[in-house]
């Protein structure tokens, strides 16, 4: 599938960068821990800060001496992924090789944070303002920490299990103090305060160089643009007029102005003569024609070329994502006026977009989906010529909202048959503004239509740009309706499209939060078996959000597992598992499950399991049976040590180690 293509490098390829990701890890802990701590209000966040960084040393230093082959993924999530349609195998690929980058981004962002707190204490006069900012800097920085840390693969490397017990220690402190930091709706922007500076590292980790001490010049050249920057920020009168609600634009700015990017405004990065600075450049950077983008088409709030634009009810024109993020933090102004806002309507401001795709084609800027001057950028980079396909979509959509329902049926018909054909398809149907009125069309009377709107919603969620439009027109309480009441066949792909949307993480709390699990756990329990499917992997996946599972266990997950591992069918074992051992750390959903009387089931399976099923019940057995002697000395009256002692042996390596510790948990329980 288009969206998923990509060179495959070999396994020398993959050792030689982490090789390379790992020394750049541990210079930045080497860099983070001595960096002075003063006194003053930040004195016991800096100190907290660096204690954490520095228990990460050792598991960095495993992962420099781990001689293996680096392996591709095959920990928990996989047996998920696997029963996931083929279609989102991309999304979770690329969100799982992402973890060097986000480890990288929260040790640069921490290293930069301490050294702006350093500078702020030795101001005379410290202002209110700025001492927001930085509380608000500290809660980006322990999010994004903790979320690099839940994602690391930590069975690739071998990492020893006191290590990966002090890692847990190290994840568990950095989520109670973002808890500390700041409320969830504060954490909702998190995510997308981090992307900018995520790009730059991704763009890094494309034009990867070879030599270590290079990437790290590039780092230090970063390191002095991001301290500038901050610098001038603190120094500036408008610190004392923000509140923390707009601080957000600020740290926005920052983050994109850490990266060297082809476009720059009139007013960034700029020496007034259309040039760059030599300062700014990193080494290798070959001196460019800098194109100035008139400050019409730069967005108020991210300073960046907008794509989307639209007029609030001020009359100012915003970039629809930023204005969309900015109005669902709660604010109820307009940001650049400071007026109040009378209604939250945005309102596409289709002239300055034409104006703005004119001005990309006349200047040989690609658009963000490739798409330039009806033209699409094929994958050798040649150019196809779609002007005849946008006409036919841009009917399509019309008819879309046709009075006649024959029409409306037709057309989402078509719209479902072409966004499953091809990603060209999904960018195009996206562009053509079709999402809105698909999320109306999920509420409508006529099933057909309801089918064709949720399955098309699914088919264009793949192309990973339509998430977020997805997400901004208000789709989730539509999609969790239909999956309440809808057909079997439209409850099933609104489940998928739950999962599909909940890749990204911010997602998951906003699904969590929108009654989807009760929905879920229904279809778990009492859908079609492809139903059953869906709804298993999406639970599966939001899940992973420690805040889902207490509502997964209230809506009685527990009971649909067990049923689902004592059925005599066995068809869905795997995925009930899977779910129980993502669930099995939270301790509301690890009385649930003895409660329910699972331990001698899994039990069972330690003897009669296929290999996968083995490893994921002793895993969940060893995260029942830590730090609770009842649960131990239960598994040892029901005989889980002739099979534990088999596992230990012949099982998988994972299987082996987790069989190992919960072995050496029951000769401790023996000694007592």
């Amino acid at each position: 599938m288009a969206d998923g293509q990509g060179a495959d490098r070999g396994a020398g390829d993959h050792h030689h960068h982490h090789h390379h990701s790992t020394l750049l890890l541990l210079s930045l802990v080497n860099d983070v821990v001595p960096v002075p701590i003063c006194g003053g209000v930040f004195k016991k966040d800096c100190t907290d800060l660096v204690r954490r960084i520095a228990l990460l040393t050792h598991l960095f230093e495993e992962m420099r001496d781990f001689k293996g082959e680096f392996r591709q993924c095959d920990d928990v999530s996989a047996s998920a992924s696997a029963s996931a349609s083929s279609s989102s195998s991309s999304s979770s690929s690329s969100s799982r090789g992402s973890w060097t980058s986000d480890l990288i981004v929260a040790l640069q962002a921490a290293k930069c944070l301490l050294l702006l707190v350093a500078k702020f204490h030795s101001q005379n006069v410290p202002t209110d303002g700025g001492t927001k900012k930085i509380a608000f800097q500290f809660q980006c920085v322990t999010w994004k920490l903790e979320k690099a840390l839940a994602n690391f693969p930590y069975d690739h490397f071998d990492i020893s299990e006191e290590v990966q017990e002090q890692v847990a220690l190290v994840r568990a402190q950095l989520r109670r103090a973002t808890e500390r930091y700041g409320s969830m709706n504060s954490k909702k922007m998190l995510f997308h305060l981090s992307q900018p500076m995520e790009r730059e590292i991704h763009v890094e980790s494309e034009n990867r160089v070879t030599e270590t001490d290079m990437i790290l010049e590039k780092r230090v050249s970063i390191e002095k643009k991001v301290t500038a920057k901050l610098d001038s920020l603190l120094r500036s009168d408008s610190l004392r007029r923000h509140n923390t609600d707009e601080t957000s634009n600020n740290i926005e700015g920052l983050r994109r102005s850490c990266s060297t990017p082809d476009l720059h405004s009139t007013n960034d990065d700029d020496d007034g003569n259309g040039q760059i600075s030599p300062d700014n450049k990193g080494p290798g950077v070959k001196k460019r024609d800098v194109i100035v983008i008139p400050d019409d088409y730069l967005c108020p709030i991210s300073l960046e070329l907008m794509r989307d634009p639209v007029i609030v009810a001020t009359g100012q024109t915003y970039e629809r994502s930023y204005i969309q993020r900015w109005i669902d933090c709660g604010n109820k102004t307009c940001p650049k006026t400071q007026q109040k806002l009378e209604h939250s309507t945005l309102t596409p401001n289709y002239v300055l977009r034409s104006l703005i795709n004119q001005w990309c084609v006349k200047n040989n800027i690609e658009q963000p989906t490739g798409l330039t001057n009806g033209k699409m950028k094929r994958s050798d980079g040649s150019l196809r010529d779609v002007s005849g396909d946008i006409a036919a979509i841009e009917a399509l959509v019309r008819k879309l909202s046709s009075r006649s329902i024959e029409e409306r049926r037709g057309a989402a018909a078509e719209i479902r048959s072409l966004s499953k054909r091809s990603t060209d398809n999904r960018i195009l149907i996206a562009e053509a503004g079709a999402i809105p009125i698909l999320v109306n069309l999920l509420t409508a009377e006529d099933v057909t239509i309801q089918e064709n709107a949720v399955t098309s919603i699914l088919n264009l969620s793949i192309y990973e740009n339509n998430k977020g439009l997805i997400m901004l027109a208000g789709a989730i309480p539509s999609i969790v309706q239909v999956l309440r009441a809808g057909s079997m066949e439209a409850r099933e792909n609104a489940a998928a499209t739950l999962f599909s949307l909940s890749l990204a993480d911010e997602n998951k709390i906003i699904i969590g939060a929108s009654g989807a699990i009760p929905a879920l756990v229904d279809l778990l329990q009492n859908g079609s078996a492809r139903g059953k499917k869906d709804a298993a992997t999406a639970l599966f996946n939001l899940c992973i959000y420690q805040g889902n599972k207490g509502r997964a266990v209230r809506a009685g997950v527990i009971t649909a597992l067990l049923s689902m591992l004592t059925d005599s069918g066995n068809s869905m074992v795997d995925e009930a598992l899977t779910i129980m051992s993502v669930l099995a750390s939270h301790q509301e959903a690890k009385a649930a499950i003895v409660k329910a009387g699972t331990i001698p089931v899994l039990i069972d399976l330690l003897r009669t399991g296929l290999p996968r099923n083995k490893e994921n019940a002793t895993a969940i057995l060893l995260a029942l049976c830590k730090r609770d002697n009842e649960n131990l000395a239960c598994i040892s009256r029901l005989g889980a040590v002739i099979p534990l002692t088999e596992l230990a042996k012949n099982g998988t390596e994972r299987s082996k180690r987790k069989a190992t510790s919960l072995l050496e948990h029951l000769r401790k329980l023996q000694q007592l």
